[in-house]
């Protein structure tokens, strides 16, 4: 029943009021706005529910709400959903090599492998690696750890479905991972280019909090193809 009701929330206000800012589901509340490039704008909320250390971050462009992550306090993708037509996505039980923030934080590196299910049964496999690089970058105020990565998504048969490489920035204290300069190959072989690096922190209290309209690069994304909206670690 929450999950039906974060959904519902999601989805509302529909397009005319995104200029609007967004109100959280019930027992749930938002601690952070991010503006990002690649005309993106996210709310990360916790809530009481869930348990200690859990996070989530629902994702806005032009159009409104298309993305929804729920992670662990470890960084485990526990699921996420498409929306606009809506599906879901869950992490399976007993990972081969669970995610791990910690032992990102405590050796420099983590690998993973784990799988997913798809609400319509189908299943998939993911492996990669974040690796910390030592430079420290600071964005509007904000200094975060850059960290360099690699995954790859693969069907049962061993097709590959989707995979990414590139610099992603982790803050060691939020334990969140937020977008950087990457490439992103939907299956076929081809490397895009693709850069969601966050620009304005936005705390309560603060201009701009809440609200659901993204502002950075988005005539930019007007002008071309559509971008995939699934293009790096921090979108699984």
């Amino acid at each position: 029943m929450r999950k039906v009701l974060i959904l519902a929330c999601l989805m509302v206000p529909a397009a005319p009021a995104l200029a609007g800012a967004w109100t959280a589901p019930e027992g749930c509340e938002v601690f952070m706005t991010v503006q990002s490039k690649a005309c993106r704008v996210s709310q990360y909320y916790r809530c009481l529910a869930d348990p200690h250390g859990d996070q989530w971050r629902a994702d806005f462009d032009q159009e409104g709400p298309y993305f929804l992550s729920h992670i662990d306090g470890e960084g485990q993708w526990i699921e996420s959903f498409v929306l606009n037509p809506t599906s879901r996505q869950t992490l399976e039980p007993m990972p081969t090599d669970p995610a791990s923030f910690s032992e990102l934080l405590s050796s420099g590196k983590d690998s993973f492998a784990f799988g997913l299910t798809n609400e319509d049964g189908t299943s998939s496999g993911v492996s990669g690696f974040d690796r910390l690089t030592g430079k420290t970058v600071v964005i509007d105020g904000i200094s975060l750890s850059q960290t360099e990565f690699e995954y790859t998504e693969s069907d049962p048969m061993g097709t590959i479905l989707r995979r990414s490489r590139g610099n992603e920035y982790i803050h060691p204290e939020w334990r969140l991972f937020f977008a950087g300069p990457s490439e992103w190959d939907p299956g076929d072989g081809t490397w895009l280019p693709m850069d969601g690096s966050p620009v304005e922190f936005i705390f309560p209290g603060e201009p701009g909090f809440l609200k659901t309209q993204p502002i950075y690069d988005c005539d930019a994304i007007m002008s071309r193809a559509p971008a995939p909206k699934e293009n790096s670690h921090d979108n699984l």
